[in-house]
């Protein structure tokens, strides 16, 4: 093994937040304390700020998984992290949980599809990253707990994201009971979408969701995903009418719009298609 090499693996090790690129634009983000459940604390929110950043920019990038080393997603907040927030005063914990915030919006807000990977316990905060990925896949003894009032706190800046994801009639009560809930009640509450046997049949789903994605324009998943967002929650008025007409007649002027229209008119295959799919 090469110096380089050697010292690549060494700063792998190190790093809490890695970023690895896969074939065909795909790029995983891979939480990687397994030795602390993959429990976060502000270092690790910085380093998913920078890496969720850094791939919203890769244009390379189509998809994004996240995902974590080890037996579970995320235990939610470390211990340690929590003790120095404590003995910290108002301020600096309001500028603590504005870093957490970002986080969430950042996730939420990514421009590509992103595809979470839960196996093991996802609790606390995990439960929000998992409500800000696009497609959610679980193993099926995976666990779920929204386990803050336990501690005499709340899913604060979770809680958009969560409320959206499972409706407020489950937050009302999972918020409250800090229940841990199964992998077919995520799915049930809208959370997961897809629960697998094990860790093996996840990663083979994700492949073929990889695969799905992998016919579809990068830019118009991109603008179907911020069509979501333009429309949820909105009055059908006349403003979100003429919107949504507004979007769907540039994107079929648009260069991919043209391409796509083309290569199905003339049963040929899409310029984003790759040759193995």
């Amino acid at each position: 093994m090469t110096d380089s090499n050697a010292q690549s693996e060494q700063a792998e090790r190190e790093s809490a937040v890695l970023l690895r690129r896969r074939a065909q634009g795909v790029t995983e983000v891979v939480l990687n304390r397994p030795d602390k459940r993959n429990a976060f604390d502000d270092v690790i929110i910085q380093q998913l700020i920078s890496a969720i950043a850094e791939v919203d920019a890769d244009s390379e990038t189509k998809v994004v998984i996240l995902r974590s080393e080890g037996k579970h997603f995320s235990a939610g907040a470390d211990l340690g992290w929590m003790r120095r927030m404590a003995d910290n005063g108002h301020q600096e914990n309001l500028d603590d949980a504005r870093q957490l915030a970002r986080l969430m919006e950042c996730l939420n807000q990514l421009r590509k599809p992103v595809i979470g990977l839960v196996q093991g316990a996802a609790y606390g905060g995990a439960v929000g990253l998992a409500a800000c990925c696009d497609i959610v896949i679980a193993t099926e003894k995976s666990s779920f707990c929204l386990s803050e009032v336990k501690l005499g706190l709340i899913p604060a800046v979770i809680s958009p994201y969560v409320v959206r994801a499972i409706g407020e009639r489950q937050a009302r009560r999972f918020f409250i009971s800090a229940e841990v809930f199964s992998a077919r009640d995520a799915e049930q509450f809208g959370l997961v979408h897809i629960v697998c046997d094990d860790v093996d049949a996840m990663n083979a789903r994700c492949n073929e969701i990889l695969q799905q994605l992998g016919q579809n324009g990068p830019e118009a998943m991109e603008a179907a995903k911020g069509l979501v967002f333009a429309v949820s929650h909105k009055p059908i008025n006349s403003t979100v009418i003429d919107d949504t007409a507004h979007r769907i007649a540039d994107i079929r002027v648009g260069k991919e719009g043209q391409e796509g229209l083309s290569a199905f008119l003339n049963k040929r295959r899409a310029n984003w298609i790759p040759e193995s799919n």
